[in-house]
């Protein structure tokens, strides 16, 4: 055993520099705790929650806050007027299909407000509510800019993308992530076939050489995955070995199970190093689709270790939405792979949709 880890992780075994569990294996262990909670915890921790909103000023990401909106999906319109009073408007998911009285609070505000730096949260809690009043408003603001625009980088619709939607400038809507989320857990591959992750394949990359792989591979027929409404099998393929650097990396794909990577890649083509028997660790992997759904942030949570299908993802940095090459509208997120989870890499692997065009699109976020 190498002196550098001479540990091994209590439940997976991987290697660590000291005793007990890894960062993953403590994750799931608290994840499965808190999932467990009752309703009577629940409820008390809501309420504690509520009535000293203002600890939400010190650590946005309070643990109890945390952990009703991953793990139960708790999005409590008592909790966002409580907010919306004290005037704390992050984190957004606070206002997360907030009820009427509060978005026309939100509004307000914005309306109000002579600074970029507010204004700026304010369209992501609105982006968070997202019925067709705050669409109504952004659209507004894109079309006669407030003079705090002149200090933003990016348009409202940009902003609606925080709450996984967009416009376009007909103030069409446009849905940039699913309302349904699955899980990928540990299982028997050889009895679940719904969802493959890194599955290796014999063409290889033009840029360093090395073996390309199925990253995800879904089956649209199973009924865990109705809500894609793709009646058939999306696989997308990439050069695990260049993909961190590509902005983004696209493939394409057929109902039928047929996919194919789109080069080249620009920005950071990774150099000549292929190791395929390196590559071929990451094949053999346990993650399967998970039995039953889970709330739609469950994937969002701080520890970053989920893999998910649907939902919201974990973004490391800010949401970032890529354009079809093909038809150029906004691509819908379709899933997230932890590196970490494959034990492959630091960070996220990001997998975007255009159903219409079948093409996806991979891009990598870390810290």
């Amino acid at each position: 055993m190498s002196a550098i880890y001479p540990y091994n992780c209590t439940v997976c075994g991987r290697e660590l520099r000291y005793q007990g569990l890894c960062w993953h294996c403590k994750a799931e262990q608290e994840r499965r705790e808190v999932m467990a909670w009752t309703p009577e915890e629940i409820e008390e921790r809501l309420s504690g929650l509520i009535e000293h909103v203002e600890r939400l000023e010190e650590d946005a990401w309070d643990k109890d806050f945390q952990n009703l909106l991953h793990c139960h999906g708790i999005c409590s319109p008592e909790l966002a007027r409580a907010a919306l009073e004290k005037e704390i408007y992050y984190p957004p998911e606070l206002y997360y299909h907030a009820p009427a009285d509060v978005r026309d609070g939100l509004v307000r505000a914005l309306l109000e407000t002579e600074d970029a730096g507010t204004a700026g949260h304010l369209m992501c809690c609105l982006a968070m509510q997202g019925d067709d009043r705050t669409l109504e408003v952004l659209r507004e603001l894109e079309e006669h800019p407030r003079p705090w625009r002149k200090e933003l980088y990016v348009d409202p619709s940009v902003y609606a993308q925080t709450g996984g939607w967009t416009f376009d400038k007909a103030g069409q809507r446009r849905q940039l992530n699913f309302d349904t989320c699955y899980p990928l857990i540990k299982g028997d591959r050889g009895k679940d076939t719904a969802a493959r992750v890194f599955r290796l394949r014999e063409d290889r990359c033009p840029h360093c050489k090395g073996r390309l792989v199925d990253i995800l591979t879904l089956d649209g027929r199973d009924r865990r995955l109705e809500f894609l409404g793709l009646n058939g099998v999306v696989t997308a393929v990439c050069c695990p070995g260049c993909v961190p650097w590509a902005e983004p990396a696209y493939s394409r794909f057929t109902l039928d199970g047929g996919s194919e990577a789109v080069f080249p890649y620009f920005q950071g083509e990774g150099e000549e190093d292929s190791d395929d028997e390196m590559i071929e660790e990451y094949e053999d992997n346990p993650y399967v689709l998970g039995t039953e759904p889970v709330p739609v942030f469950y994937g969002a949570g701080l520890d970053g270790t989920t893999c998910t299908v649907g939902g919201f993802p974990f973004w490391i940095q800010d949401a970032q939405y890529y354009p079809c090459p093909d038809c150029g509208r906004t691509m819908k997120y379709l899933a997230q792979i932890q590196w970490g989870a494959l034990d492959f890499m630091e960070g996220t692997l990001y997998i975007e949709i255009c159903p219409d065009c079948q093409v996806i699109s991979m891009h990598h976020q870390q810290t």
